[in-house]
């Protein structure tokens, strides 16, 4: 019986096999969005750990809603900082199946301001 993937599985499989190819040993920013919230971590897939995260469900983040674009700037500056202080600056970006822009570009633009290369 053969397997049939959504586009979205397809999609998150598609940049995942391409981020293994390019990422040099550096951690993995990844990020998941909701419909009413937006999360991203800092994982280090070689000690299998997480570095750093971040979410719209933290209580200083609360006085925004969690599904728009200001919750998700914030997001990728509290992930920024925390990544920094834990002594991690480069990372790739793991966007899953979800497509670059709107919430997930705004969070990438703010943990690049935030001090995050990739």
């Amino acid at each position: 019986m053969a397997k049939h993937l959504s586009l979205f599985d397809k999609r998150r499989r598609r940049v995942r096999t391409a981020l293994r190819a390019r990422a040099g040993g550096r951690p993995r920013l990844s990020v998941h969005r909701s419909g009413r919230h937006i999360y991203a971590q800092i994982i280090d897939d070689a000690a299998g750990r997480t570095v750093a995260s971040a979410s719209s469900l933290e209580k200083d983040a609360r006085s925004v809603s969690g599904a728009n674009l200001d919750a998700a700037s914030g997001v990728g500056k509290r992930l920024a900082e925390r990544a920094v202080a834990a002594g991690v600056s480069a990372v790739v970006f793991d966007r899953g199946g979800f497509l670059f822009h709107g919430r997930v570009k705004a969070l990438a633009d703010a943990a690049r301001e935030g001090g995050l290369e990739f």
